[in-house]
């Protein structure tokens, strides 16, 4: 029975390695956390064990951290790294090289190839520091943000990423990365300045836009991804099915916190919304 079950785990091994040969980018393999799955499954696994139990515990007879200075610090550097992502997207391919109904993973060494591969691997380093957020709500004891959806999104984000890195560093999926980040240059804005207290909520009016410029991006991705599935594309139907499920999944969230706080409330004359859009209960894909 164990020399069955030695042969089994030897076999699923070989598999792995198999897959791993045939389907990597040699190019991105010695980029940091490329190796292999398990340095980020390890930063995931730290991450959901410190937000789901270690950091509430830890937090329960502490009063919260004041962490002003160090959140527009963090604002800033999402925002200069999102104009950073969406520049090295466009001029890499999308500015005038790429097609939007079909575009193939150039794996050559080319060095606009090279250069939007960087940018995709940049882009996964940009979703694990984005981790940080659902950090700074344990520590400020604002529990009550982090849901199944923030989580989701965090833990599934990451993960997304290291696959184009590791397999589809360029080509058709990489137009989420660009959008993405132009989305979030203008969500950091929002956090950054409601972040520098009450005096600056005047200057916040435009939080309703920000969600309809969400649920674009979304609908964007979604026809995206479709139009690709059923055309002779040799880009992945898979992954484009992957992107589009996730798209359609955040339009559904989305498009209800959009009807619950701004339809609903301006029917019942309760002009001020209950959430925010941008307050990191529900967050971007």
């Amino acid at each position: 029975m164990n020399g069955a079950n030695t042969t089994f785990e030897m076999s699923i091994v070989d598999s792995y390695r198999s897959f791993m040969q045939k389907n990597s980018d040699p190019r991105t393999e010695k980029w940091l956390l490329m190796s292999s799955p398990g340095p980020l499954l390890t930063i995931l696994a730290t991450y959901l064990y410190f937000c789901t139990s270690v950091g509430p515990r830890y937090m329960r007879d502490r009063k919260p951290y004041q962490l002003k200075n160090t959140i527009i610090a963090y604002n800033i550097s999402q925002i200069v790294l999102s104009i950073f992502l969406v520049y090295e997207g466009l001029v890499s391919g999308w500015w005038n090289d790429y097609e939007f109904s079909c575009q193939p993973v150039d794996y050559s060494d080319n060095p606009k190839a090279i250069r939007m591969a960087s940018a995709v691997w940049w882009y996964f380093m940009a979703k694990i520091i984005e981790l940080l957020d659902t950090v700074f709500f344990v520590l400020r004891k604002k529990n009550r943000q982090i849901s199944f959806l923030h989580l989701y999104h965090h833990f599934m984000m990451p993960i997304c990423a290291w696959i184009g890195v590791k397999f589809l560093p360029g080509g058709h999926g990489t137009l989420l990365g660009v959008i993405n980040s132009f989305i979030h240059i203008i969500m950091y804005t929002y956090y950054l300045i409601s972040g520098l207290g009450p005096q600056y909520q005047k200057f916040l009016w435009w939080k309703r836009h920000l969600t309809t410029l969400q649920l674009v991006q979304f609908f964007i991705i979604l026809y995206h991804n479709v139009q690709v599935m059923f055309g002779s594309c040799k880009y992945p139907k898979g992954i484009n099915f992957l992107l589009a499920f996730n798209a359609g999944l955040f339009i559904y969230m989305f498009g209800k916190f959009y009807i619950r706080n701004y339809l609903k409330s301006k029917n019942s004359g309760d002009s001020k919304p209950k959430e925010i859009a941008a307050n990191g209960k529900a967050k971007d894909c």
